[in-house]
């Protein structure tokens, strides 16, 4: 059960009102957190689909997309880790196990029945419509949508989660969230990444009955890590390098990593024990010190942080073991469309530097979701940027935020009534893509709006009985 869409936001009695911008797993759980701090707050949450909980990550059918978290850490709330796990004993399955890996698009329901069913239910309203450009005035921010309607509120929250490209049919890279039953089943895929997009599509492939050849490329030819039984190490947060020089903070991390392994600890554990650090490790580096780590680092650190579900990592193994599936250290250079079934793709080994220009029936997208926000905005964030109530960071991974999640306007200051939350915000943050990361900025934020809104009616209160007015 998904929550009830109206298409004109209903005339609502006065209080403090918040319009949550995207109905992603971002946008549901602020306005699931909203809901739970106040209990006079209205909420506004506009999803140009119509659909919650969904947006890019949970939007898949696919039940061979699983989550690459487990059950036990997916919950909506932090303070109570068990509910996604109750959910799914009530619902799916009575005997499901809190440390499985089910799939997004089961999770995504989750969400989306949360919602439906939430306490305060009767103080949201979800609005389907797209949210195309803002206005603050003296009395709160308005926002303006598509179709004419403007709103008006006391806060606005930007939860536009992931940007993909524009679908481009005659493109010659496909993109990796269509379906992929089209794609002739004896025919040769290239596949351009090798991270946990690159995982989704070979089983999509694999399920669809493709008997062809894959082969997926990427600078490094890295594959994401498994996940496997590793409680987090205990690390202190003076045991960290805090601002410390790239090359230094990585030493430190395979001295430790090291210490670990000799006492018979998994690395796995000191990744998850450095969790809770590394928003902190990356606010303390300087712009130059994450540019380095953008391009020589980062990619190391995403396959050992973000791993797939051990059945993927299975069904993977045995896909390259057999042939079907091929993993190389290469450059995609470029691909050009010859017909509507053949693609020309150039790729440049990066053993020996050659070149060759091979035939494909499909070239897919997998190099992931971190594209330029600017590039690929959507209408609400490009009028931001054009009309400098918000500004890009100078590594161009999403709009700047403060550490209140205040969005930074052109001249430098925070926009008064404006936030972002989730990947839109990485700049800031940079591990905020994930649910339980997710989850606790939402929480700190609804907090303190909670606060704002309890402040704000209580002096409009005292202001109206000072008058006379009831």
């Amino acid at each position: 059960m998904s929550p009830d869409f109206v298409s004109l936001v209903p005339r609502q009695a006065s209080g403090w009102r918040v319009v949550v911008v995207g109905g992603g797993a971002s946008g549901v759980l602020m306005a699931l957190h909203l809901l739970r701090e106040s209990d006079s707050q209205r909420v506004i949450l506009i999803e140009r689909t119509g659909v919650t909980g969904c947006g890019v990550a949970y939007g898949t059918r696919d039940p061979a997309h699983l989550l690459n978290t487990r059950v036990s850490n997916m919950a909506a709330f932090g303070d109570d880790p068990d509910h996604f796990l109750r959910w799914l004993r009530a619902t799916t399955d009575p005997e499901a196990c809190p440390f499985s890996f089910v799939s997004r698009a089961l999770y995504g329901r989750y969400l989306a029945e949360t919602l439906a069913n939430a306490p305060g239910r009767e103080r949201l309203t979800c609005l389907r419509a797209e949210a195309v450009s803002i206005v603050r005035g003296a009395s709160g921010v308005t926002v303006q949508c598509a179709d004419g309607q403007s709103l008006l509120a006391d806060s606005v929250v930007l939860a536009t989660g992931h940007k993909l490209p524009r679908p481009d049919a005659g493109a010659a890279l496909s993109q990796p969230w269509g379906a992929s039953d089209d794609i002739d089943p004896d025919g040769d895929i290239l596949l351009v990444g090798t991270g946990l997009t690159m995982v989704d599509q070979v089983l999509s492939l694999l399920d669809s009955g493709h008997r062809g050849r894959i082969e997926a490329v990427s600078r490094r030819g890295l594959l994401p890590q498994p996940h496997a039984d590793a409680a987090p190490a205990s690390i202190a947060v003076e045991e960290v390098p805090f601002g410390a020089p790239m090359s230094r903070l990585l030493r430190w991390l395979r001295d430790r990593v090291a210490q670990e392994q000799a006492c018979g600890v998994d690395w796995r554990s000191v990744v998850d024990g450095l969790r809770p650090h590394v928003q902190a490790l990356w606010q303390a580096l300087d712009p130059g010190a994450r540019a380095r780590f953008l391009r020589h680092a980062v990619t190391r650190w995403e396959v050992h942080r973000h791993r797939m579900p051990p059945a993927s990592a299975d069904r993977l193994n045995r896909a390259m073991q057999s042939g079907r599936l091929v993993i190389r250290r290469a450059a995609f250079v470029g691909a050009e469309r010859v017909s509507g079934t053949e693609v020309l793709a150039r790729i440049r080994s990066r053993d020996d530097g050659s070149e060759e220009i091979r035939n494909f029936r499909r070239v897919i997208d997998c190099r992931g979701i971190r594209r330029d926000p600017g590039e690929h905005a959507g209408p609400m964030v490009h009028d931001l940027l054009a009309s400098g109530q918000a500004r890009l960071d100078p590594l161009r991974l999403g709009i700047e935020v403060d550490a209140d999640c205040r969005v930074i306007r052109a001249d430098g200051l925070p926009h008064a009534g404006l936030f972002a939350i989730g990947p839109v915000s990485r700049a800031a943050f940079w591990e905020i893509t994930a649910v339980p990361d997710i989850r606790a900025q939402v929480a700190i934020l609804s907090r303190s709006m909670a606060k704002a809104g309890q402040s704000s009616h209580g002096a409009g209160r005292a202001s109206a009985e000072k008058e006379g007015v009831s």
